[in-house]
């Protein structure tokens, strides 16, 4: 059982005991009581989640289309296997702030896929996407590649499929078990640029 939701658990066995207690429960231990003692030993004996911690990432030169900013970068072809561990390659090093778990973030992106290069996403054109880190409104591999990114760089993500869409992948445009590529603008962390 997840930490998250052991102290649902817990919560629901508590109100059931303070329901219990307020309609004249007996002197001995309910059920309830009992439940919820035990739900909130548990709790407290589990190892915590810890936040994902940023990943160490190497710099990188751009290659043709990819040292500006402020235009849709170009990733190249990808040579050899996927990877087995997320990759993260900071392509333009940025000077706002830094992306920590629980920020929001505004960014820009190009996703392909590593097998071939084909284009599958990209954000270019659009509204640049946000999300909340740590939120799990994204894949692993953003949760773990955007941070420490710093606001006005650019990260090139090289994601296994583990840490991204796995087994089922995301038909049409991604097949199962598909290694993926990203080059990430990170725009603003939580309304800074």
């Amino acid at each position: 059982m997840t930490s998250q939701r052991k102290v649902v658990v817990l919560i629901v066995a508590l109100t059931l005991a303070l329901a219990t207690a307020a309609c004249g429960g007996s002197k001995e231990q309910s059920a309830a009581d009992q439940y919820a003692a035990r739900a909130q030993q548990e709790v407290k004996t589990q190892p915590q989640p810890q936040a994902a911690k940023a990943p160490v990432a190497q710099k990188v030169d751009p290659g043709p289309g990819e040292g500006d900013i402020n235009s849709k970068p170009k990733i190249p072809q990808q040579a050899g296997n996927p990877p087995t561990k997320l990759v993260a390659q900071d392509l333009i090093v940025g000077k706002g702030p830094e992306a920590k778990d629980g920020d929001q973030v505004s960014v820009e992106y190009v996703g392909v896929l590593f097998k071939n290069g084909k284009e599958f996403d990209s954000s270019w054109g659009k509204q640049p996407f946000q999300f909340t880190i740590g939120g799990g409104q994204v894949i692993q591999g953003w949760e773990q590649g955007v941070l420490g990114m710093k606001a006005g760089g650019r990260r090139r993500l090289i994601i296994p499929s583990e840490l991204a869409y796995g087994p089922s992948g995301q038909p049409p445009k991604i097949p199962p078990n598909a290694a993926l590529v990203f080059d990430i603008d990170l725009k603003k962390v939580n309304g800074k640029s």
